[in-house]
Order: C-alpha cells, then sequence, then structure tokens
C-alpha cells in the first residue's frame, strides 16, 4: 500500500525524498534566480517507463553541455526515479528530473565553476499537454509573431527553463481563441511549440524540422512509427506556407503523445478533424505502448 502522504506525488531534492506538497528548493540558488538548470521529463503508463533509457542519455547529454556534474550515475538516477514513482503508488505518472547549480559557498569565487550541482525529481498523477475534447477534435494552431529564442543564445536541443518566447506565444494563441502556438526561427522557419515537436504530413511523408528544435523522444518513435507504416520521414527545414497548406497537421510530446492538429492560423485542414493518417499513427503509437514498446517495468515492490 502507498503512503498516503504521497498520494499527490513524491519528490527526491539533493538526496532526500518528501511528498510533494513539500519540495522546496533554496530560493538562492541558481538554478532558481538563473534558470541554470536543465531537466528532461519520462511518461509512467501502466507501470512502466516509456524510452526511460533514452531520456537518461538525453538528460546526461543536456547536463554535460551546460556543465552540470551531479553525484549521480545514469543508473542512480533511473533508481531514483523508479523511487518516486513507487512512492506515489502512480501507474500513470510524469516524472521529471531536474539538474540545478547550486551557488558557491563561502570564500571561493562568485563563479558557476564553484557551485554544487544536485539533482531533484518528482512523479505526479500523469499530465495532458491538450484536454481530451482537444485532443479529439484537433488542436487548433497559429503560428506565433513571436520568435524563438535564438539557438546561437540558447541551444534548444538543451531542455531549458528559457520559455519567455514559447509562453508568449501561449498567450498569443489564447487571444487569439486558438489551444496553441508554433514558433519560427529568425529565418522565418517553422521551430517547435511550447514542449513538443510539430509535423506536416504532405502526401505520405511525414515532415518536421530539423533545426531550432528539441530533439524529441517522442519525435524518434514517430520516425520509428513511420517506418513501420511505410510513410516517408524527413527531417529538414519546414517553411510556415508548409505548415499552412498540409494534409495534415500533428504535434507529439511526452505528455500526450501523438496529438492531431485541425487548424493553422485558421485554415482548416481536412474536415476540421484529426486527419486519417495522424489517427493511424495515433493509434500504433498506443497500441505499441500497451504491447510493452521500449517499456521498463517498475517493481513497486523494491526499495
Amino acid at each position: 500500500m502507498a503512503d498516503p502522504r504521497f498520494a499527490a506525488g513524491a519528490a527526491f531534492i539533493d538526496g532526500s525524498y518528501m511528498p510533494i506538497a513539500d519540495a522546496r528548493i533554496p530560493i538562492t540558488d541558481w538554478g532558481y534566480r538563473r534558470s541554470d538548470v536543465t531537466y528532461d521529463v519520462v511518461g509512467v503508463r501502466n507501470g512502466a517507463f516509456f524510452r526511460l533509457g533514452d531520456h537518461l542519455r538525453r538528460f546526461r547529454a543536456s547536463m554535460q553541455a551546460l556543465r552540470l556534474d551531479p553525484p549521480h550515475s545514469d543508473a542512480e538516477i533511473g533508481g531514483i526515479l523508479a523511487q518516486c514513482v513507487r512512492l506515489s503508488g502512480l501507474r500513470d505518472a510524469y516524472v521529471a528530473m531536474d539538474c540545478l547549480r547550486g551557488r558557491p559557498g563561502p570564500g571561493v569565487p562568485y563563479h558557476p565553476a564553484h557551485a554544487r550541482d544536485y539533482l531533484a525529481a518528482f512523479a505526479i498523477p500523469w499530465v495532458w499537454l491538450l484536454t481530451e475534447e482537444v485532443r479529439r477534435r484537433g488542436a487548433h494552431m497559429i503560428i506565433a509573431d513571436t520568435p524563438r529564442i535564438s539557438a546561437r543564445s540558447v541551444d534548444p536541443r538543451v531542455k531549458n527553463f528559457h520559455w519567455a518566447d514559447l509562453t508568449h506565444g501561449l498567450f498569443e494563441a489564447h487571444d487569439a481563441g486558438a489551444d496553441t502556438c508554433v514558433l519560427l526561427d529568425e529565418a522565418g522557419l517553422v521551430t517547435e511549440g511550447p514542449g513538443f515537436n510539430v509535423f506536416a504530413i504532405l502526401g505520405h511523408t511525414v515532415v518536421t524540422s530539423d533545426r531550432g528544435v528539441l530533439e524529441g523522444i517522442t519525435r524518434l518513435s514517430v520516425q520509428e512509427l513511420c517506418g513501420e507504416m511505410g510513410l516517408g520521414y524527413e527531417a529538414r527545414a519546414v517553411r510556415p506556407d508548409e505548415l499552412r497548406d498540409a494534409d495534415e497537421v500533428f504535434i507529439a510530446t511526452t505528455a500526450g503523445g501523438i496529438m492531431p492538429v485541425s487548424r493553422v492560423d485558421g485554415r482548416i485542414l481536412g474536415n476540421d478533424r484529426p486527419g486519417p493518417l495522424t489517427l493511424r499513427l495515433h493509434d500504433l503509437f498506443w497500441s505499441r505502448r500497451a504491447e510493452g514498446w521500449h517499456a521498463t517495468p517498475i517493481d513497486y515492490d523494491a526499495g
């Protein structure tokens, strides 16, 4: 039986486990004050992680890119995540891992090279990026006026909390009566949306941006599923008119898998409902997940 104190979720911060409501980070740490932090999120469905190894590899690469070096191996991080899920008792969970920069101690230079890096993690009930209603009808998306932060300044392949541009785009979408948005880069090419990769279906080929984007784990799954279905798959420069004029559009993220888009900038795609190839990809994704595809089961009796 799970401890009722952890019913809303469980957290790990700097060596200690606690109920999610008790999780705190120091307000003076640079992870908070400077967004000097990286993170990753892995999903748990039916008591098993999905593509845990891929998420841990990406998390490690992000930490190395930001010169963060916590005292934990990938296997130990995986164990911490599993323990958070065990403590919560959740069978379907949204599980986050963060690495934060602390702050330099007394008597050393006030420089990030002298700050202590530490790990935080938590497991909470599964989070859907879009509501059930929106997933059924397809999301209404706008191409935001706000440009994506330059990849020369903030590498989008490193998961980060520099979300000012994405947040502004979400408010643009809200003001336009849409559900979400996608941002363009300085050259006017499609990048990504707030927490997801974007895909256009052109004939029997799925295309997605190869620049200015996080190399999503669900994006990798889409590529694999396209191979199973005999669809072409291209990661390349994508123009905004290709998105507006696509046969179908969908988005992909850990917090929801493959989700359809039915309108772009007010243009109705198909019959204003999810497209047939998107639905096939969606259904195949979840059926393969149910079969144990890329699954790492959690031993709820361990620990």
